[in-house]
């Protein structure tokens, strides 16, 4: 399974997915994650001030088994074609962000479900994970 950025902060901020996902992962043969990804969401944890809350992002990831993935070119051209095809300004309904196109790109490459909180992806091609 590919995971999103947003399923890792969904977890590390106690948010009602918590579980769910910490079980999906969990029961996941691969666990994978962009490296944009893990610096997005180390970003926004660092970002919120919280000492505890920077433990638990490592803990998680760790605890979790959760391999960082390298970014490669042939990412970065799956990754502007969804941008064209599904991102903001494009007027198509999914609206995914900078940050969405880093983990449609691995769960497209890999032909992986990916893990995600929110609506944006279910308006695209990727498989959910949950």
């Amino acid at each position: 399974m590919i995971i999103d950025s947003s399923a890792i902060m969904a977890i590390v901020r106690n948010e009602p997915e918590r579980q769910a996902f910490i079980t999906a992962i969990a029961d996941a043969s691969r666990r994978l994650l962009a490296a944009p990804n893990l610096l997005e969401a180390a970003i926004v944890v660092e970002r919120l001030g919280d000492p505890t809350l920077v433990r638990e992002f490592d803990t998680v990831l760790a605890d979790l088994q959760v391999e960082s993935v390298p970014f490669t070119a042939a990412h970065a051209q799956i990754a502007r074609d969804a941008y064209r095809d599904f991102g903001k300004g494009s007027g198509h309904p999914a609206q995914l962000n900078f940050g969405d196109c880093f983990a449609y790109a691995l769960a497209k490459d890999a032909d992986e479900p990916l893990l995600y909180k929110g609506n944006d992806f279910v308006h695209t091609d990727i498989r959910s994970a949950v």
